[in-house]
This record gives C-alpha cells, sequence and structure tokens, in this order.
C-alpha cells in the first residue's frame, strides 16, 4: 500500500491561491488535500492540474449517499486519477461496498484503485454533541470502534480519525490505515477543531498519514513550515 505520510490542506477558496502556495515549494512533489470549498469552485479540472504537477491528491469530498448514487460518483472520482478518495462510515456498509465498486469499475482499464478511507467521527465531534445533537448515546469511542468494524467488513482501507482514537482502532483493527486530521504543533493555534494532537503524539500513537493545514498554510514561511511538520513526524518515528 503506497504511503502518504504527510498530507497538506489546500483549505482555499480558489485555485489561483492553492497554486499561489504551492509555488513556495516550487518542483516538491506534495500529499495535497482537495476538500469541498476548493472542488465545488474550480471542480475536476483543478485536480488534474495538480496531478499533471505529480502532486499526490487526497479528494476529500465525504460522501455520504444511497450506494447507488455513491458508486456512481466513485466512478466519476476514480477515473480523475486521484490517490486517496473518502466517505463517511455513518453511510453504512452497503454504501461503503458500492463506494468500492465505483472505484473498481473505475479502473477496468488498468490502474491503481485509490484509497477509501472513512471518515469515523470529525474532530469536531465531541461525546456531549453526539450524544445530545446527533442522538447515538453510546460513549464516543464505542462508537467509533463500532463504525470501524463496519469499514472493515466493507472492504475499504482505512479510516479518518483523530489521533486520540489511533491507538485504541490499531489494537482492534491492525490493517485499517488511519488518517488523523486535527494535527497542531506546539507553536500553533487551536482552531475549530476539538480533539487535536502534534504530529509526534500522532506517530506515537500509530497514524499512518496526517493531515496539515493552516499550521502551514498560513504560515509565514509554508516551506519551512512544512519541513518542521515533517522533521516533527519523522523523529518520532526513529525514536521508537
Amino acid at each position: 500500500m503506497q504511503q502518504y505520510p504527510l498530507i497538506v490542506a489546500l483549505d482555499f477558496p480558489s485555485g489561483h491561491e492553492a497554486l499561489h502556495f504551492l509555488s513556495y515549494f516550487k518542483n516538491r512533489q506534495l500529499t495535497v488535500k482537495v476538500g469541498m470549498e476548493l472542488f465545488y469552485r474550480e471542480g475536476p479540472d483543478f485536480v488534474l492540474t495538480l496531478k499533471e504537477k505529480g502532486h499526490a491528491i487526497f479528494l476529500d469530498l465525504k460522501l455520504h449517499d444511497i450506494p447507488t448514487t455513491v458508486e456512481r460518483a466513485m466512478r466519476q472520482i476514480g477515473a480523475l486519477g486521484v490517490d486517496i478518495v473518502n466517505v463517511h462510515a455513518l453511510g453504512g456498509k452497503e454504501m461503503m461496498k458500492a463506494a468500492m465498486k465505483g472505484l473498481q469499475d473505475s479502473m477496468k482499464d488498468g490502474g491503481e484503485i485509490p484509497l477509501c478511507v472513512a471518515v469515523t467521527h470529525l474532530t469536531s465531534t465531541s461525546e456531549t454533541m453526539m450524544q445530545h445533537e446527533i442522538g447515538i448515546e453510546a460513549p464516543l469511542h464505542n462508537h467509533i470502534l463500532h463504525l470501524c468494524q463496519q469499514v472493515d467488513e466493507a472492504g475499504l482501507n482505512g479510516v479518518v480519525c483523530s489521533a486520540e482514537d489511533v491507538k485504541m482502532i490499531k489494537q482492534s483493527y491492525p490493517n485499517l490505515y488511519t488518517v488523523t486530521p486535527g494535527i497542531r504543533r506546539t507553536t500553533d493555534m487551536v482552531h475549530d477543531q476539538v480533539r487535536i494532537m502534534t504530529p509526534s503524539e500522532a506517530a506515537m500513537a500509530g497514524s499512518d498519514a496526517i493531515v496539515v493545514g493552516r499550521g502551514i498554510t498560513r504560515a509565514p514561511q509554508p516551506l519551512e513550515a512544512y519541513h518542521l511538520y515533517e522533521k516533527d513526524w519523522r523523529s518520532s518515528h526513529v525514536s521508537e
């Protein structure tokens, strides 16, 4: 399985701003996350532009719909040549199976199927919110493990989860690839995510990949910030 340890979230309102940010990295090829805001503004052509520049792409659209719709959407997404895609695990096992079928169908003429990961709960979700607003009465960690079981049985590659949950998930589902957003260095501000960790803490917890947005994209020196996150991540792996 291809590894994408440090993913930079291109959380920009336009492709022009995203490309300006990437110009700081010159010819370096990154793994970048294209989310809803940027994709809905620029569309598939922007994804193809990033691919032409050699970047690996995590297309973060968090599909959550009936199985047939998700299958058809994934067929189109897979044809873009992206490297990682995602769905909401709350969509259920049949929806997740349909996502995999759509990706497989998109690769009938050859090519590598993108990694497909499922969001367990957003890092902005607290246990109080889950129980009182969403209406799920189970403890948050118990429900995350339940969702991981569905993900595993559906044949997906992994999950998007808080780094706080990785150790627990790996104990029960060691083969699931864990992508962890909500990563900040101690010098960075906390924004709208509740359950966060530093790169080194995520690495020691067992995360396979971390997603970093504003800590790099809004840094005065983005390339320097990228190297600091990369150094923190790698140093923790070396020390294990």
